[in-house]
């Protein structure tokens, strides 16, 4: 991405320990480009009102959230923005997702989970064993991939939800859904998507993927902090959710609590608009796909970069599937010989790089490869923002540490 770009990011220019920032945290949030601030302010300035008034700035509440639906469903590539729900953020969304789902299940029902998933789509089905449901996991291979034959062997007649991860947040693993997804059929089970970590950087298309529900975070993707949930035509409306009766009973709103946060969505609306920049085509999806490309190839460029610099530095062990030309997302979890992954990041940190330690709620995964106990592993994640010289900036950064 070139200097253009970059300009459009505010926090990009900011200097720390004389030099510029470099942000490889966006695993957990992303920087928010100038378009999306305008549009958040934008709302407090212009029209802070609430929704279903007789009055003007009232109404363009009301215009501003079907619009963002509208936006969000062209993102994902959703039929309307009938089948997009909003909440406080994705874990919020799930709980009341998994309880309203649990309230149609019998004991001995089983739901099926994975170890590699991120902790917001796992607690939310494990708390349902309280109720008599069986939750079973499916397990991690070494590789850092799930195990499908221990998938294909847990699921059976009683399976009625299966929940899974598109891509991992610690590893970058993009998982087989679309496999899963004829899995799911065969059983008669519901197939609930976790897109969180996987809708930044490839290509979401809900009718490819064939779930039920999809739920995924704007933080992620250049946007304020909202959870967005997709539903099925007609899959919400089935479900017994937790709501007020003054609440709209059906489909988008049926899954909402309280009045949503209308300046966020107005920056959940802009971040798509500023993803869809990048791309050419006739239609706002022709364009969303064009630039989810575009994205793709910028980013996995610069993880391979990142990778073949980690791989040839003595005592860094990376962990997950090696960068290749497959789907995988641009995100690296490795450890350093002799050091912690917290003292990695503090050193890191006085050079003004950004980067995370810790099991970031994969607290299944990085159990079960058996490296809590050290504190987890470092990570780094790549931007459509980040550049070629940053990544070298990073790779001679540790060898310098690493050397001392």
């Amino acid at each position: 991405m070139n200097d253009s770009i970059r300009s459009q990011f505010p926090s990009l220019k900011r200097i720390i320990n004389g030099r510029a920032i470099v942000h490889l945290d966006g695993p957990a949030g992303t920087q928010v480009p100038q378009s999306v601030i305008d549009a958040i302010s934008s709302v407090y300035s212009n029209s802070n009102a609430n929704t279903h008034g007789q009055f003007t700035t009232s109404m363009e509440t009301d215009s501003l959230i079907d619009h963002t639906r509208n936006q969000m469903a062209a993102f994902l590539g959703a039929e309307s923005g009938n089948n997009i729900s909003f909440g406080a953020n994705m874990t919020s969304l799930n709980f009341v997702l998994a309880n309203a789902i649990a309230r149609s299940l019998q004991p001995g029902d089983e739901i099926l989970i994975t170890q590699l998933d991120h902790e917001a789509n796992r607690g939310p089905w494990l708390q349902q064993r309280k109720h008599g449901i069986v939750v079973r996991e499916v397990l991690l291979d070494e590789d850092g991939s799930l195990d499908y034959a221990d998938f294909e062997k847990k699921i059976n007649e009683k399976t009625r939800v299966i929940a899974m991860g598109m891509a991992s947040n610690i590893l970058g693993t993009v998982n087989e859904f679309d496999r899963v997804r004829q899995m799911a059929y065969e059983a008669g089970a519901l197939l609930i998507v976790d897109a969180v970590h996987f809708a930044p950087h490839l290509l979401t298309d809900v009718k490819m993927i064939d779930c039920d529900f999809l739920l995924c975070s704007a933080y992620k993707f250049y946007g304020p902090h909202v959870g967005i949930l997709y539903s099925r035509h007609g899959a919400l409306d089935r479900l017994d959710t937790d709501r007020l009766r003054t609440q709209e009973q059906h489909a988008p709103y049926r899954i909402e609590r309280g009045t949503l946060n209308h300046a966020a969505l107005a920056g959940v609306s802009a971040a798509v608009s500023f993803i869809e920049s990048f791309g050419e085509g006739s239609t706002q999806r022709d364009r969303i796909i064009n630039a989810m490309g575009v994205i793709q190839t910028h980013e996995r460029g610069l993880a391979q970069q990142l990778y073949l610099g980690l791989r040839d530095i003595d005592g860094i062990d990376i962990y997950g599937p090696p960068i290749k030309e497959t789907q995988r997302a641009p995100t690296l979890a490795f450890t350093v010989e002799n050091y912690t992954p917290e003292q990695i990041c503090r050193q890191l940190a006085e050079k003004s790089i950004c980067a995370w330690d810790g099991h970031f709620y994969a607290l299944r995964a990085v159990e079960v490869m058996g490296l809590l106990n050290q504190g987890g592993v470092t990570r780094m994640g790549i931007s459509l923002y980040n550049t070629a010289d940053e990544i070298e900036y990073v790779i001679a950064t540790l060898k310098e540490m690493l050397n001392n």
